[in-house]
């Protein structure tokens, strides 16, 4: 098979790369909901330390999902928003809240896996 022939399992391992990691997934239902400041994520997600945090959105940004917007301002702000092409998950992400609904009641509760407190 050539380089460039991909399979759809292969595509779709690609794309779950690019929204794998721990705290992926939350980081962008936020941003789905509205544009957010680096503090109020990192108090919107317990658990999440700020090199874990700072590392996944260099992560979304480097794949084109999140935009980092820097304001000149004492002390600085940057604010985080999805890009276009990461609104086309939001019929996925709308569609996983829907599931979650329906069958999230029937999901055992794992030790540790909760919210943890930061």
């Amino acid at each position: 098979m050539a380089e460039t022939d991909f399979t759809m399992q292969d595509e779709m391992r690609r794309a779950f790369a690019m929204l794998s990691g721990k705290w992926k997934l939350e980081i962008m239902w936020l941003l789905n909901q509205r544009i957010h400041r680096f503090g109020e994520l990192r108090k919107a997600i317990p658990g999440i330390t700020q090199h874990m945090l700072t590392a996944q959105l260099r992560e979304l940004e480097a794949d084109g999902l999140i935009t980092r917007t820097v304001f000149a301002e004492v002390p600085p702000r940057v604010d985080y928003e999805m890009t276009p092409k990461a609104r086309g998950l939001g019929p996925t992400m709308e569609a996983l809240a829907a599931w979650w609904a329906v069958h999230g009641g029937t999901v055992p509760v794992r030790p540790g896996a909760g919210r943890r407190k930061s």
